[in-house]
């Protein structure tokens, strides 16, 4: 296998007795994480191992997904696909950790992150503003200044920044070190920071 599912639970400290290092990780819960349907190239075109997470409530669930999950009894809430998994895997079956990752491995982390809403340029793209409170500035500090030239090319070119929606996007941030397995309570400690709010869906790709 090639990835699994999760739930960030939040962010702790490791001590790391042989290198005497406090380590920054993310705990995160993968558990539930079940085989939903098995993609070969001879039936999809390519080969992938489709995987379900969490427990869905079932009057939110359309009837189409309902029987899709009918075949490995799963009532997932997520589900996503991880291609070039290595494995004889079967639908239904329930996925550990240990069946994708050891401690010291390295994995790719992708989580939604946080929405920020309508936010200027000074937050957006770290402007300085224009100054102090000097030059007859009045309530423009935190502007963004002028955004184009007026008789050539007489309009505000593609890619300006301005503000705008910031955050809820998808992010990956790659090479963070597997520090500790707790197999029996199916959490792991990830180093460093994971995108995305507590409880929110990550993803652990090899």
């Amino acid at each position: 296998m090639s990835g699994i599912i999760g739930k960030k639970i939040g962010m702790t400290t490791f001590y790391n007795a042989e290198d005497a290092k406090s380590i920054a990780c993310t705990v995160v819960e993968t558990g539930n994480c079940v085989v939903t349907q098995i993609k070969t190239a001879q039936t999809d075109g390519y080969s992938a191992i489709q995987v379900g997470f969490g427990v869905a409530k079932q009057k939110n669930v359309s009837a189409a997904v309902k029987g899709h999950l009918k075949k490995s009894g799963s009532q997932a809430s997520t589900i996503t696909e991880f291609r070039d998994a290595e494995g004889d895997y079967k639908v239904g079956q329930e996925l550990k950790l240990s069946d994708v990752f050891a401690e010291g491995d390295f994995c790719d982390a992708i989580g939604t992150s946080k929405g920020k809403g309508f936010q200027g340029v000074v937050k957006r793209y770290n402007f300085g503003g224009v100054g102090g409170q000097t030059h007859g500035q009045h309530n423009r500090a935190r502007h963004p200044g002028s955004i184009g030239a007026c008789s050539f090319p007489s309009r505000v070119l593609p890619g300006m920044r301005m503000g705008g929606r910031m955050g809820s996007d998808r992010v990956k941030i790659q090479n963070l070190k597997i520090v500790k397995i707790f197999e029996d309570k199916n959490i792991v400690l990830v180093s460093g920071s994971i995108p995305g709010a507590n409880n929110s869906i990550v993803y652990l790709e090899k």
